[in-house]
């Protein structure tokens, strides 16, 4: 039998593909029979990097050998081990390397920072987010107004697309900043929303919350080690991310932040008191490193990012992301958003034909969108879950937003020109 056109294509495509190599150096899952799976849900938890077995056995092996002189005599110091990760996020954010910091997990550091910035006074109290936000990203916002005595139902303003629309537009940002600018505190917006996939421009969104003199704060959890960024030249003033989607640190893995330079410098403690700014909560790892042992009761901030530390960092939880970056710095951020281009567009053009039994609801243009299509499946209310299940049964690993809504992620660092007409086959087989 002859080879279908659109395989024939793929295959071409991948063997010119400068970046296949990686795909092998990535634990691919399997079902029960041995058979690798159809990988497409990097969106949600990025594949294990063959390298993070021996960076966590390393540490392992540390801890056993050395117990606590492992602090300063282990392969990688544990003390210092968020430096390791310093420059490999820098790169990945668009910052300086003292503006990123690899600590906690998302939601706290959204905390930590909306602690910083969000200073609600006089009319200036909304906290401006998307419609349908992430779930925990908005428990964060309405707990932190409630913590300001602030009614959420008077405060918080969640901007929904217009009628007909899947997505939330910049004009109708700028719109709502341009007429009720000035009782926004602050703005907290997707570098790529969850449900649609659609990405926005940071650096437009900052320059309309701070034109009407609102924080812009970024969400990356979708958008980092998917995209190109540039927060400093963007201007943010913070940023918060998880590392186990993209960044294929592992479940749990350790998150981090981005506060602008110019807040660093400004909130840093006066040398003579050493008194811990207002904005700014504190623990005993953002303390200066010079000093941190010593355990004086008063609090001088370590320089950068570093000072929004508030714990150790998780060495187990941060050796993963050790060896996922350094694939990021051997591909470079350009090339994979060179091949995720062609290949999320390979994917919409299999998927296209099977319009309009489904509808892409994620932006066509290549710039307003990363590596993810979101599919909604048309039909009657339980048609969606019916074709997931198919899909899983057929080995192909992707995820379900409901109501209609199946989220599919060509991930450029592991998967396929092949994987992407592989997976339009099998929902071409399971649509009637």
């Amino acid at each position: 039998m002859s080879t279908p056109a659109g395989l024939e294509a793929a295959r071409a495509l991948d063997a010119a593909d400068p970046l296949r190599g990686f795909r092998a150096r990535f634990a691919h899952p399997v079902d029960e029979r041995g058979h690798e799976k159809l990988y497409l849900c990097g969106h949600s938890l990025g594949l294990m990097p063959l390298a993070a077995r021996a960076a966590v056995t390393q540490e392992l092996d540390d801890w056993a050998r050395l117990a606590v002189e492992g602090h300063e005599q282990a392969h990688r110091p544990w003390i210092p081990y968020h430096e390791n990760l310093a420059a490999g996020l820098a790169s990945l954010a668009g910052a300086r390397q003292d503006e990123v910091v690899a600590m906690n997990s998302l939601t706290v550091n959204l905390h930590l920072m909306l602690a910083s910035f969000y200073r609600p006074h006089g009319a200036r109290r909304r906290i401006l987010i998307e419609a349908g936000a992430f779930s925990s990203d908005r428990h964060a916002v309405t707990s932190q107004l409630a913590w300001h005595g602030i009614d959420a139902g008077e405060a918080l303003v969640e901007l929904a697309p217009h009628a007909g629309a899947e997505t939330v537009s910049h004009e109708a940002i700028e719109a709502y900043l341009e007429h009720h600018g000035e009782q926004v505190a602050l703005v907290l917006w997707p570098g790529v929303q969850f449900r649609t996939g659609q990405a926005f421009d940071i650096a437009r969104i900052t320059r309309a919350a701070h034109r009407h003199g609102c924080i812009a704060g970024i969400d990356l959890a979708h958008a980092i080690g998917n995209m190109p960024l540039a927060l400093h030249e963007a201007d943010a003033d913070f940023a918060v991310w998880c590392s186990y989607k993209y960044l294929n640190a592992g479940p749990g893995a350790i998150g981090g932040c981005f506060v602008h330079l110019r807040h660093v410098e400004a909130l840093a403690p006066s040398s003579h008191t050493g008194a811990i700014p207002g904005v700014r909560l504190a623990g005993w790892w953002g303390h200066e490193p010079p000093s941190r042992f010593l355990m004086g009761p008063q609090f001088h901030a370590a320089r950068g990012a570093d000072a929004w530390q508030v714990s150790n960092p998780p060495v187990l939880a941060a050796a993963p992301l050790v060896a996922s970056l350094a694939l990021f710095s051997e591909a470079g951020i350009e090339a994979l958003r060179h091949k995720s281009l062609a290949l999320t567009g390979f994917l919409e053009e299999q998927l296209r034909p099977l319009q309009p039994r489904i509808q892409l609801i994620t932006p066509a243009a290549p710039a307003q969108r990363g590596c993810q299509l979101s599919v909604r499946i048309r039909g009657d209310a339980g048609r969606g879950r019916e074709v997931l299940a198919g899909l899983g049964a057929r080995g192909v690993v992707v995820d379900w937003r409901a109501p209609d809504i199946i989220r599919v992620a060509p991930v450029p660092l592991y998967n396929s020109f092949e994987d992407a007409w592989r997976f339009a086959g099998a929902l071409r087989e399971l649509l009637p």
